[in-house]
């Protein structure tokens, strides 16, 4: 995984955390269900990396 590629989903994460704080905050379910589903794909995105990053080893 590119430095690059870690900035980026780093950055979602935390604009998902972000989201779901300013949701539960203002009472806005919608806002904090789209903000865990940022980090959810952060998440997804990550891990895609590091299986691709995985098998460019062997």
């Amino acid at each position: 995984m590119g430095a690059d590629d870690k900035m980026e989903n780093a950055g979602e994460k935390l604009g998902g955390k972000a989201k779901e704080a300013a949701g539960k905050l203002t009472d806005n379910e919608r806002l904090e269900a789209e903000g865990k589903g940022d980090q959810t794909k952060a998440d997804l995105k990550g891990a895609g990396e590091k299986l691709k990053d995985a098998f460019k080893k062997d």
